[in-house]
């Protein structure tokens, strides 16, 4: 199974929702030159099982930090396993399995990996990494695999499993903003606003107002007063493909 950087990218942005981020994240394809992560950051590797498989890899040390903090018997393997599971998903069709933890040092040992780099503010917090599995990689036997911590609860487990697994980060934090519509407008026109302006968003009145989680749309749906606060009544959920299409337009 081939991979380009556009793929890699789309993988990045469909972990976003799925990582315990206290602030809004970016994708972008690393480029020579781009920071990379220290040779000890601990990361998450799985393998997407297929005719043609491949090596997952995603270093978020940084942003699952104060999602481990408290949580007890929680690994980084538990907390990133949704997120890897949306990472395969947008590659393609497959098994994911043997999955295990390392650090960078040991993962991101070669130059075949194609990576895309998780922002906030500025700085980078993450990093996915996707290649050709290794030929001793690509058995497609259904396996746990061991790690020090204990077993890994694999993709392959139940829809119930992996729910239950989910728990763990129920307590994690995430920024949700409601955006109305957008426009664009040239540098004199927004040195021209005062108090008064109007301006013209590309989106008619009465439509639906997208919910974004740390910058990703989720959801749709119309505005209300809640105690004389602004709140959205929810009317849509946007699927899994909605979402990867909205990120390509």
């Amino acid at each position: 199974m081939s991979v380009t950087p556009n793929q890699v990218l789309d993988a990045a942005q469909a972990v976003i929702p799925l990582l315990p981020s206290t602030t809004e994240l970016t994708a972008s394809s690393w480029e020579p030159g781009d920071p990379m992560p220290g040779a000890d950051s601990p990361a998450v590797v799985t393998t997407l099982s297929a005719e043609e498989s491949l090596q997952v890899c995603l270093v978020a040390s940084s942003i699952i930090a104060e999602a481990l903090e408290g949580a007890e018997g929680m690994t980084q393997t538990q907390a990133l396993l949704p997120a890897l599971e949306a990472a395969t998903s947008a590659l393609g069709t497959g098994v994911m399995e043997n999955t295990t933890e390392g650090t960078v040092d040991d993962l991101l040992d070669s130059e075949d990996w194609i990576k895309a780099t998780l922002e906030a503010d500025g700085t980078v917090q993450g990093w996915l990494a996707v290649r050709p599995a290794p030929v001793q990689e690509t058995a497609t036997e259904d396996k746990a695999q061991e790690t020090p911590e204990g077993p890994v609860t694999q993709a392959t487990a139940t829809p119930e499993q992996r729910a239950e697994s989910m728990k763990l980060l129920y307590d994690v934090e995430m920024t949700l903003t409601a955006e109305i519509g957008r426009t664009k407008l040239a540098v004199h026109d927004v040195l021209d606003l005062s108090p008064g302006s109007v301006i013209e968003l590309d989106r008619s009145a009465g439509s639906a107002a997208d919910v974004m989680v740390n910058g990703r749309l989720i959801a749709r749906g119309e505005i209300v007063v809640v105690d004389e606060e602004y709140g959205i009544r929810i009317t849509e959920i946007v699927s899994l493909a909605d979402q990867q299409n909205q990120s390509q337009s």
